[in-house]
């Protein structure tokens, strides 16, 4: 199946701080969204990347320094909310692709190994995505108070790339806007319209940069692993 991610870089980042878009806050010397592209690009599964950013966002992309890889497409504008994203990168994207990953730049560590067994478990079965086992005791909090405490065995942490039958997912798509519904990923929608989604074990490096601390953490983990 020839597959395409859609890469969101459309976020502006306001727990990050600073007055710079998050795609385009620097980590050791290169932006987020460069960093993720690279990621991307290592899988050579991808038939197409692409990227979507703020409209606000178009000049700053255009100085980026990104490889030519031919698989890369231009950006196009994102929306208000990250649903709108997706569905601005699901019209560009011609109907040849079949199979569809979806990608938070803001992940940009991403390995390519764990791309190649998530994008093999959606093709075989539809639907499935990267996480990873919670570490601590997860709490459901209503109010103030812990609601309930769920078994943390059963708990894992959802990550991206999400991936999908291009038109499964636009039916939980349609469906989502149909029902007014706003996912949180985009696992949700197709949990929604009454899919399963397969679980693959992801990597914990592959984590989302939300916080200053963040920042730290990924630059540490670029360091470290220039290092080996």
């Amino acid at each position: 199946m020839r597959t395409a991610v859609i890469v969101l870089a459309a976020g502006r980042g306001e727990r990050l701080g600073g007055k710079t878009p998050k795609a385009f806050v620097e980590i050791a010397g290169r932006t987020i969204l460069e960093r993720a592209l690279d990621s991307l690009m290592a899988f050579d599964g991808f038939d197409r990347l692409q990227p979507v950013i703020s409209r606000e966002d178009f000049d700053r992309y255009a100085e980026l320094d990104l490889p030519p890889d031919p698989r890369l497409a231009p950006p196009v504008a994102g929306g208000a909310e990250r649903q709108d994203s997706v569905a601005a990168g699901l019209a560009a994207l011609p109907e040849e692709f079949e199979l569809l990953a979806i990608h938070d730049a803001a992940r940009c560590r991403v390995q390519a190994g764990d791309i190649a067994r998530v994008v093999s478990v959606a093709e075989e079965f539809g639907a499935a995505l990267l996480a990873v086992p919670a570490r601590d005791t997860v709490k459901l909090v209503s109010d103030g108070a812990v609601a309930r405490t769920p078994e943390r065995a059963g708990c894992w942490l959802a990550q991206t790339p999400q991936v999908f039958h291009r038109g499964l997912y636009a039916e939980a798509l349609a469906k989502a806007e149909a029902d007014g519904f706003q996912g949180t990923d985009d696992a949700e929608l197709v949990e929604h319209l009454g899919a399963p989604v397969r679980v693959v074990s992801g990597n914990p490096g592959n984590f989302k940069i939300t916080s200053p601390e963040d920042l730290i953490a990924a630059e540490r983990g670029i360091a470290q692993g220039e290092a080996q």
